[in-house]
């Protein structure tokens, strides 16, 4: 390594540090990272003056009468990152600063933009909200994304159904309309980082993210990096078989293309598993609206928690193929700590423990089972998280 690039790790390391012990002084950074002191303040000076960091508690001495140490802090809002959250009914913008604190969120409904063009819509969006909330666009570092679907490194994402987005050139299209880096990833994975990033993953180094949606997906963190499978198309947890007998009875996926799982648990399975269950029961109350159109999956959850006895089996039975594949996973990945995310854990209070009570008696070895600390932020706040990790510059903390 040349004494440039020795020099640069470490202004890395020193930044790292801060962020994480602050308030810190000189010394202490010294001390634990066994660099001489010199170079650290050689070092944290040229962090000051490029506004990474900033001092504190000059001469003010103690009871003892000496002079209190000067205490360095990182300074969050040195920059800013966009993150967007493309989702196949609505579009999700914020712009935060270096701690994921949210400065300014804006959304609008993917379908009115899906053909006349997705990505102009979000480069105007985020030039009002730069302008609206005062924002120097010379601070923005750029901008991380999370699509439903897969994507490739090089920015195209090869697949969205959800958009009709078939080896779509994302990054190439966003660059027409934005003039900073960009960075996407499916976004599944994108939340999986958030949780590590700033949720219930965080020091984490070993973490499946499930995302329980009309589909199933997971994102895969195994030694604090993202697993992506050799066509990127790791952690699709929805194709996964839980229940062999049904697959030989002709099985039909719920949607084009979906795999069995999401096809028996996902929130429009649920939901339509009700509808025809209500269907054969004409004393039941939802009679009539089951026989006219849908009954929804937020349906199924709201008369369970009543205590409805067809709900109930529905539901119960979806929580049994969700813990199925939760132990089969788990068994392959070994992972510290398993993130529950997307609609149907909007009723986590009701899923968590039946599911916890199938997955501990079938597990051999204990994980923790959490619901997703972001919610609906996870996608957001993970697309910064991907800006962070994926983008080489000082702040590049993969």
């Amino acid at each position: 390594m040349s004494t440039n690039e020795n020099k640069v790790q470490n202004k890395k390391r020193i930044l790292q540090c801060i962020l994480e012990h602050a308030p810190i002084s000189r010394s202490e950074i010294a001390g634990k990272m066994k660099i001489s002191k010199p170079t650290v303040s050689f070092l944290v000076d040229e962090l000051i003056q490029e506004k990474w960091v900033f001092e504190k508690g000059i001469g003010e001495s103690t009871s003892q009468g000496g002079r209190r140490p000067i205490h360095l802090y990182f300074n969050e809002k040195a920059a800013y990152i966009i993150g967007t959250d493309i989702g196949g009914t609505k579009v999700k913008i914020i712009i935060s600063d270096l701690n994921g604190n949210i400065v300014a969120a804006s959304s609008f409904q993917t379908e009115q933009y899906v053909h006349t063009g997705l990505l102009k819509k979000v480069g105007k969006e985020i030039s009002v909200m730069i302008q609206k909330n005062d924002i120097d666009p010379q601070k923005i570092l750029g901008m991380g994304a999370g699509v439903p679907g897969i994507t490739e490194t090089t920015g195209i994402v090869v697949e969205a159904p959800s958009l009709n987005w078939i080896r779509y050139p994302f990054i190439k299209e966003a660059a027409r309309y934005l003039s900073f880096p960009i960075y996407v990833d499916n976004d599944v994975n994108v939340a999986a980082l958030g949780e590590q990033w700033l949720g219930n993953a965080k020091h984490k180094e070993n973490v499946l993210f499930i995302a329980i949606g009309t589909g199933i997906g997971s994102g895969i963190i195994i030694h604090n990096q993202l697993y992506r499978g050799s066509s990127n198309a790791a952690g699709e947890m929805g194709y996964m078989v839980t229940d062999k007998n049904d697959m030989k009875n002709e099985f039909q996926p719920i949607f084009h293309r979906y795999g069995f799982l999401e096809s028996v648990a996902g929130g429009k399975a649920i939901g339509d598993k009700l509808t025809r269950v209500v269907q054969q029961h004409p004393d039941h109350p939802l009679y009539d609206q089951a026989k006219s159109g849908e009954l929804t999956g937020e349906i199924a959850f709201v008369l369970a928690k009543k205590g409805d006895k067809i709900a109930l089996k529905v539901i119960d039975e979806a929580i049994e193929h969700i813990a199925y594949g939760i132990i089969n996973a788990a068994s392959l990945l070994n992972p510290e700590v398993i993130i529950l995310g997307g609609g149907v854990l909007k009723s986590s209070e009701f899923i968590l423990p039946k599911l916890r009570e199938i997955v501990d008696h079938y597990l051999p070895s204990s994980v923790e089972l959490k619901v997703s600390q972001l919610g609906e932020n996870a996608g957001v706040l993970g697309a910064v998280s991907l800006f962070l990790r994926e983008h080489e510059s000082i702040i590049n903390f993969s």
